[in-house]
């Protein structure tokens, strides 16, 4: 029987995604897990390339205590569109379920190395409208920072991402 994993990805002010992937490994503090983009209204283009739609196949790392997760991306064909990584507040885990709190900026990373950070527009707007605090922002700017300072000096991803 297939397992699968419960998560719970939660996005401000109050929407859940709730869904049941498949998991791939189960390495207590990593989890890997494979699913498919549905439901999206329009497919991702970062930098003019249509990079993510519906149909999509992902496998995702969720990393226990880190505040990002890790999506690699495949088209229908199976072929690596690249790395789609979310800015998160936290990741937790209890037993089956897996908790994580989105703080909207994401990086994508081409399969070339070349980066881009998203989404700043809706952090913006978060903070506008009072839906996070200073502290919050300033947070995800700096685990995004950090994220995107660790991809120049080749120290991220971590290798566990390309074991499977």
């Amino acid at each position: 029987m297939m397992r699968t994993i419960h998560l719970l990805y939660k996005r401000i002010p109050n929407r859940v995604l709730e869904r049941d992937d498949e998991v791939v490994a189960d390495l207590g503090d990593v989890i890997v897990a494979r699913s498919r983009f549905s439901g999206m209204l329009a497919p991702l283009r970062v930098n003019g390339v249509e990079v993510i739609k519906n149909g999509y196949t992902m496998i995702y790392f969720a990393f226990v205590g880190e505040n990002y997760d890790i999506l690699k991306v495949y088209d229908e064909e199976g072929n690596f569109r690249g790395l789609y990584i979310d800015v998160l507040a936290y990741t937790r885990r209890e037993g089956n379920i897996i908790e994580m709190l989105d703080l909207f900026l994401d990086i994508f990373v081409f399969p070339n190395g070349e980066t881009f950070l998203l989404d700043e527009d809706e952090l913006e707007m978060a903070l506008n409208y009072g839906l996070i605090d200073k502290e919050t922002f300033d947070f995800a700017y700096s685990i995004a920072r950090s994220i995107l300072e660790k991809l120049k000096r080749g120290e991220f991803p971590p290798e566990v991402i390309w074991r499977y």
